[in-house]
């Protein structure tokens, strides 16, 4: 039976969505198959939540004109993963993106600048757009300095309202011939814009804020792939929280750009910027040249997977 390449456009309870790769990416008409795993077990990492995720490319088998058969995941691009605490297990919540989305908003959840650096080192190597929306909604002065930092350091960025459509046409042409993942925190409206930027259409339900914490109700409970001529966007589930994935210490502080300047300038070669003597990052944040609460960002995340080594290791052995 003649193998195929496709991609991973849904994933739910072990049944996957998966479409023809050369159809889907050339915007032909493309049908869609239900598939399993071939021995429902795929090469992997001990270390994954799952074997799939939302943007893999596989290797299937059609059997039906609705059913398929993975038989193999292909090597991956790029992920973006998260620390999942319930499993105690790194998590790979899209994959092969060109793009990574991180919407957040001024208010109705607040913002939150801690949640976009942990974000971005969930991205990894993927390159990140920071979106803030409900612009309408204005920032106090340390808030905005914080936000306008993102860019200094490199960051794309874009301030718009989901219901405004110059930002809305902005966004679009960002994305175009890409295919892009958003995330962010629930109630920022994140599936608000992907419905406009599909021309307007009801594709994600959209849900109101809990007043009682101030943080959004959970509307999409997982990834999903969506296509609209040359736009591609997967949706991913709006969290409150989010973790960074059990990693090297030493690969967090390449996510940070700031440091770059550092480089060989501290004593130790491994330096991981905390307590060790001669470090030239904890002399330029007493200098003013890094900015003290990323610095502390940093430091958080450190201390985050630190907390989680033993039992990650214990599982494992």
């Amino acid at each position: 039976m003649e193998e195929k390449i496709g991609i991973v456009t849904r994933g739910i309870n072990n049944i996957y969505t998966v479409v023809e790769k050369e159809l889907f990416m050339n915007n032909r008409e493309f049908p869609s198959y239900m598939c399993r795993i071939k021995g429902k077990v795929l090469n992997q990492k001990r270390d994954e939540y799952s074997p799939l995720s939302v943007g893999d490319y596989v290797l299937f088998t059609i059997h039906t004109k609705e059913e398929g058969l993975i038989t193999e995941r292909l090597e991956r691009i790029n992920t973006f993963q998260r620390w999942n605490a319930k499993r105690s297990i790194n998590q790979t919540i899209v994959a092969n993106m060109d793009l990574i989305i991180i919407v957040t908003s001024t208010d109705e959840p607040p913002f939150r600048p801690r949640f976009i650096d942990r974000a971005i080192v969930c991205a990894g190597n993927t390159p990140v757009l920071i979106v803030l929306n409900k612009c309408d909604l204005p920032l106090t002065q340390e808030e905005d300095e914080r936000f306008t930092l993102f860019k200094k350091l490199g960051f794309d960025t874009i301030n718009m309202s989901a219901f405004d459509a110059q930002g809305i046409e902005l966004l679009k042409r960002k994305i175009e011939d890409k295919i892009v993942a958003f995330v962010g925190q629930s109630g920022v409206g994140k599936s608000t814009i992907v419905n406009e930027l599909l021309d307007g259409s009801s594709v994600q339900q959209i849900g109101d804020i809990s007043l009682k914490f101030n943080r959004g109700k959970h509307t999409t409970n997982h990834s999903i792939m969506f296509k609209n001529k040359n736009i591609t966007i997967v949706d991913t589930p709006g969290v409150r929280e989010i973790l960074i994935p059990h990693t090297d210490l030493n690969l967090i502080g390449e996510s940070f750009p700031e440091f770059k300047k550092s480089l060989g300038k501290c004593s130790f070669d491994m330096c991981l910027h905390e307590s060790e003597p001669d470090c030239d990052i904890k002399r330029r944040v007493e200098n003013g040249e890094i900015d003290p609460d990323r610095y502390e960002s940093y430091l958080r995340m450190l201390d985050s997977i630190r907390g989680r080594e033993t039992l990650y290791e214990s599982d494992r052995r």
